[in-house]
């Protein structure tokens, strides 16, 4: 049989599924999609997760999809569905960790019953030996709304039976308990029991042996392999045999229910719960305040979420049971390619894309590439500016924040960064560099939220530095302090040094260690730089002069500080620093940094031509289920940096008149300065198309309540979501409610509507810009769900609200019936007319969409190659060409228009905008027409003194966008 080819996506459309989203919801919206030119659906994870799941990402079962989202039935109608209309899916799978919540996880479940003995201790990444040694052979479990003994003498904890088996219930929590301690029930007021039951009686006996049985029990902390089965199979039999004689004999029956009864204790009277309190603590679990998590926590967490246990996917048998069902799906053809999630916190990231592309190769009937690649991966990995994928690496690229970084930065206007600066610092009388804010940050994240996992990483490093004479009279305070002022220093998200002892670091991993270890050096200046010397050599695998202190010893520090920095750095800035530098909140996005303000377009098309090369298949995406803004909420934001001197104006005039809608909280006026600056750029960015009605005030004003009540706590300034300040909330709540008040009096309102529709105007063709160079620059073009329209949401849970499929379908066949019946130059000006009902921008999509399905091979393997433009208004616009032998495609767009037409009313149209100004084009155009695939317009190069060229004002006599191909 000849081996499939790689499937490689030609575009993607990202679908969250849930229960308000479904597998028949997807299957009904596939023609619809298909139609307008994607390829693959991509899709959020659907394997069982914890009940009510919204994301998919707290998976309990990775064995059985989600019964929430469908049937296998439903599950194989979408499948069937999409093959017959040729479509593919990528699936968002999430190898980091698993959800814990409640008591739907039966692997967690094992282990709270276990303990150390369970199947599954090894698969989570928990310390079984943590550095509190009440804690040693348990697993704290941080899940109690207040102290452990104010819980339990509140009768919140409570002890049950059910069908042979005890287990406590915390709310929604079922907790089981070690079959080695029933003892603690069965034998509570035993004398009782004799005395009711004669010492002949069957049943009597039975229950006395099932006490002797479970004296016998190998114990929770039993490791080997014959113990182990032996105590899972005789707490089997004992169950069993308990079962059996409750189920016999009512005295027994009721002498238990009696016992768990007296048990559970009596409210005010702290005595009568001793011994639940002694059954309690002598679990594999220990029963905590959540409070507690930050400090004492022994299982690693998805980044900070106490309900999301990290799992050890660098074992075989994890990844073995962990991907049982997406084996299923990839070799049934169900699934076609698989997005990492958060591949940073793997142990070994490089191995885990080999290991996935090993498995591909041995079961599925596809011809690996020149890089010995049988499946298609992309990884969800945030790079630095300069950073790059390590082309050892055996996937297609990332899921496309660097791309979204890159062209966002774009359209901001670099020649105006000081003048914003200044506006910024001036407004909100603050004046901090972002290297350092990002240091703070990291910094706050150590010491409260994640201040565990470093202590713990203190507390390694400080057995090793035991180890040699050099080293051990550094204090353990000094090692916690060193490692977080090294993590608070570190440069990109994470390193990459591998745990094979013949493998050193790689060139790019030793300079950011380096550099980490020197910018923490130059901020501590009182402390020895011994110690800080000494982690980086260990971190560099420098050879130790002590021999206590090889590879094998020193690599479980090594690999547990790669994967704590990433969560650090998270947290840290996309969870904090995002939220509290507001310079320009439209770089304040995922994968981006801030402090960049704008990038030169050689640098543009220099990182094109190297996606081109070296990532072609990597996702191109312009919003996420997880970015901070939409893409055309950036976009209008961007706006600003082209117009700093009307930016200013306005700031100074609304502070003045929205001053009296403030409130004094503590001696401060909330909302604060800069909480004031986030707000009028978020209202700039959100403000609903055709103005704000009467009828959809409140809904708006809900929605942007919402979203700063979740800034603020994020900024971890005036509030947080460990110590919420509900008094500074409903202030800056009041303070919205005022200013955007519909009263003809709000002089605010007035001002803002008129500088909004500016905005808005020019953010219309950034959008649309964006659109093009998403679709057909290299990479994979990636839309979130719903975002083919005008989409202007926020950060979740506001951009995950139900999308309105039957407004899009009917917006598609709209411009499919004016396609065919409209002239192409009346419908261009139409669009350009009607911008705000979103058929422009679907419109360029779907035109896109369909030249990169006709010309395949041109979009995933073209050369990219800039254009150059000459003329008074060359800033103004950009290109490219894509070309793949004879194939050729033309892209061409505006950008910073804000000074091009000062009047956003007026199209920027026609010789009259554009001058002299015109594309140049090689020597070997000169006798070809092209035709703008756009307008269907045929334009013809004219020739100059040492070049040719397209005036731009031809090519853009009636709309501002071209797509060219050579005239048949």
């Amino acid at each position: 049989m000849t081996p499939l080819s790689l499937h490689i996506p030609l575009s993607t459309y990202r679908l969250q599924f849930n229960s308000s989203f479904t597998f028949q919801d997807a299957s009904r919206i596939l023609p619809y999609l298909s139609q307008l030119g994607i390829t693959d659906c991509y899709a959020s994870p659907y394997l069982k997760a914890a009940p009510g799941s919204t994301h998919g990402y707290d998976v309990v079962d990775p064995t059985e999809l989600n019964p929430e989202i469908g049937t296998e039935t439903e599950y194989q109608a979408f499948i069937q569905a999409l093959h017959q209309h040729g479509m593919g899916q990528i699936l968002d799978v999430v190898p980091n960790h698993m959800g814990i919540a409640g008591s739907t996880n039966l692997w967690w479940q094992d282990v709270l019953e276990n303990g150390p003995s369970s199947h599954y201790a090894t698969f989570f990444d928990i310390d079984w030996i943590p550095v509190k040694p009440e804690l040693e052979n348990k697993v704290l479990l941080p899940i109690l709304g207040d102290q452990y003994g104010i819980v339990l003498e509140n009768q919140e904890i409570i002890l049950h039976y059910d069908d042979g088996q005890f287990f406590l219930t915390y709310y929604e929590n079922r907790l089981p308990i070690d079959p080695c301690t029933w003892s603690t029930i069965l034998t509570f007021r035993q004398d009782t029991l004799n005395q009711c039951l004669e010492n002949s009686d069957p049943h009597l006996h039975e229950f006395q042996s099932i006490i002797t049985a479970l004296s016998h029990l190998p114990a929770r902390t039993e490791t080997e392999t014959e113990r182990v089965a032996e105590r899972y199979r005789e707490k089997e039999v004992i169950r069993r045999r308990l079962s059996t004689v409750i189920a016999e004999n009512s005295t027994i029956r009721n002498f238990l229910l009696e016992n768990i009864q007296l048990l559970n204790g009596i409210k005010n009277s702290p005595r009568t719960f001793d011994i639940l309190d002694h059954l309690v603590s002598h679990q594999a679990y220990r029963l905590a305040y959540w409070r507690v998590a930050a400090e004492e926590i022994n299982y690693r967490r998805f980044f900070d979420i106490n309900q999301l246990a990290a799992i050890r996917m660098e074992q075989p048998e994890v990844f073995q049971a962990a991907h049982k069902k997406i084996f299923e799906l990839l070799t049934s053809g169900a699934v076609n390619g698989l997005r990492i999630d958060h591949v940073d916190g793997l142990y070994n990231p490089r191995a885990f894309l080999a290991q996935w592309q090993q498995w591909a190769a041995e079961h599925l009937e596809v011809q690996a590439d020149t890089q010995g690649r049988s499946l298609y991966l992309l990884v969800e990995k945030i790079l630095g500016t300069e950073e790059r994928l390590t082309p050892d690496w055996l996937c297609h690229g990332t899921t496309g924040y660097d791309y979204l970084a890159l062209v966002n930065q774009l359209f901001i206007q670099e020649t105006h960064q000081r003048q914003i600066e200044q506006i910024y610092s001036r407004f909100t009388k603050q004046s901090l560099r972002y290297d350092d804010l990002i240091y703070e940050c990291k910094n706050l994240i150590m010491t409260s939220s994640m201040s565990g996992e470093i202590n713990a990483l203190g507390h390694q490093l400080n057995v090793l530095s035991e180890r040699n004479r050099r080293s051990r009279d550094f204090t353990l305070n000094s090692l916690i302090h060193a490692i977080r002022e090294i993590i608070a220093c570190f440069p990109v998200y994470r390193t990459y040094i591998g745990p094979d002892p013949l493998e050193g670091p790689l060139d790019r991993d030793r300079v950011y260690i380096r550099l980490a270890v020197a910018r923490a050096k130059r901020r501590n200046p009182a402390i020895s730089n011994l110690v800080f010397d000494f982690i980086r050599d260990l971190l560099l695998r420098i050879p130790q002069e002590s021999p206590d202190l090889d590879w094998e010893t020193i690599r479980p520090f090594v690999m547990k500080f790669q994967q704590t920095t990433s969560p650090v750095t998270a947290k840290g800035v996309e969870d904090t620093a995002f939220y509290s530098y507001n310079r320009l909140t439209s770089l304040n996005e995922v994968g981006g940094e801030p402090q960049h303000f704008g990038v030169p377009l050689s640098k543009f098309h220099q990182y094109m031509q190297e996606r081109a090369t070296q990532w072609p298949t990597s996702l191109s995406t312009t919003s996420t289920h997880d970015t901070k803004r939409s893409e055309d909420v950036r976009a209008r934001i961007n706006v600003l940096s082209e117009i700093p001197t009307e930016w200013r104006q306005h700031l100074k005039l609304w502070s003045r008149l929205n001053k009296k809608a403030k409130q004094p909280i503590n001696d401060q006026l909330a909302p604060s300065l800069n909480e004031e600056y986030l707000i009028y750029q978020t209202l700039l960015g959100t403000w609903p198309l055709g103005g704000l009605s009467e009828p959809a005030q409140p809904h708006f004003l809900t929605r942007i309540r919402e979203y700063l009540v979740k800034a603020l706590r994020e900024a971890k300034v005036n509030t947080s979501w460990l110590n919420p300040d509900e008094t500074w909330e409903k202030a800056v709540g009041e303070f919205l409610s005022r200013i955007l008040s519909l009263r003809p009096t709000n002089t605010f309102l007035q001002d803002f509507i008129p500088f909004q529709q500016r905005i808005a105007k020019y953010g219309m063709y950034n959008s649309l810009s964006q659109v093009l160079i998403k679709i057909l620059a290299p990479g994979v073009p990636d839309f979130y769900q719903g975002t083919e329209l005008w989409d202007f949401s926020l950060v979740d849970p506001d951009n995950r609200q139900p999308v309105n499929y039957l407004l899009r379908q009917q917006r598609l066949s709209d411009l499919q019936h004016m396609r065919q019946t409209t002239p192409p130059l009346d419908l261009v000006h139409t669009l350009l007319q009607e911008a705000e009902n979103g058929l422009i921008k679907m419109f360029l999509t779907t035109t896109a969409l369909h030249l990169r399905k006709s010309h395949p091979h041109l979009f995933l393997e073209g050369l990219y190659l800039p254009l150059e433009f000459k003329g008074e208004q060359a800033h103004h616009v950009c290109g490219f060409i894509r070309q793949h032998h004879s194939h050729i495609c033309m892209v061409i767009f505006p950008r910073f228009l804000t000074n091009l037409i000062p009047d956003q009313t007026i199209s920027p149209l026609g010789e009259s905008i554009w001058g002299q100004t015109s594309m140049s084009l090689p020597p070997e155009f000169a006798t070809h027409s092209v035709r703008n695939i756009l307008t269907q317009e045929i334009v013809t190069p004219q020739n100059g003194p040492g070049m040719v060229g397209l005036p731009l004002g031809t090519l853009f006599q009636h709309f501002p966008f071209a797509l060219l191909e050579p005239a048949s």
